[in-house]
């Protein structure tokens, strides 16, 4: 299944976001999308990424992971979901901190170059591993992905306010409007 890589695939704020979000519907097994199973897609990813990503400071364009790398940059996503994840909800677990590092330094070490997308995603994960827990990194109350909230006062609910905030009060209107036709 093909799909484009739009400016909303890029709301996490930061590489290492947008990287972990790549899989969709991750806690439902049935609707469960990995958006780099399919290589020619994990190989469009760092050319969008380069345009859309939030993250300040990247490369004008970054390499995919090679064949022998895709191992190791698809562990390091899996270490920055299950981390940043676990921060958010109040656990910041050495061990799976250990596991951000080693699998992050994994990815530094078989970088071809520093454009490589698995050490910039190695780097963007460092640099959010590094910030403190101020409240800023949220989960999407819609669809689960991480994001980074920049909001002044620390209020945004969403990845994205056009899609998954629009589709959550849509859905409460929705609700509003049916319960008030049974009365």
């Amino acid at each position: 299944m093909s799909f484009a890589w739009t400016p909303h695939r890029f709301s996490g704020g930061a590489l290492a976001l947008d990287v972990a979000n790549s899989v969709v519907l991750r806690f439902d097994p049935a609707r469960r999308i990995d958006r780099f199973a399919l290589r020619d897609q994990l190989h469009a990813f760092p050319q969008a990424a380069a345009r859309l990503s939030g993250e300040p400071g990247l490369p004008a364009a970054m390499t995919p992971p090679g064949h022998a790398e895709e191992a190791d940059f698809l562990a390091l996503r899996e270490a920055i979901d299950r981390y940043f994840r676990a921060r958010v909800e109040g656990d910041d677990s050495r061990a799976l901190l250990a596991d951000l590092l080693t699998s992050a330094a994994t990815c530094l070490r078989g970088a071809a170059s520093e454009d490589d997308l698995g050490a910039q995603t190695a780097r963007s994960a460092l640099r959010l591993a590094a910030l403190p827990d101020d409240g800023r990194m949220k989960i999407c109350g819609n669809c689960g992905w991480l994001f980074l909230d920049r909001s002044k006062n620390k209020s945004r609910a969403w990845c994205d306010m056009a899609v998954c905030g629009n589709r959550v009060k849509a859905s409460r209107h929705y609700r509003r409007r049916t319960k008030g036709a049974d009365a």
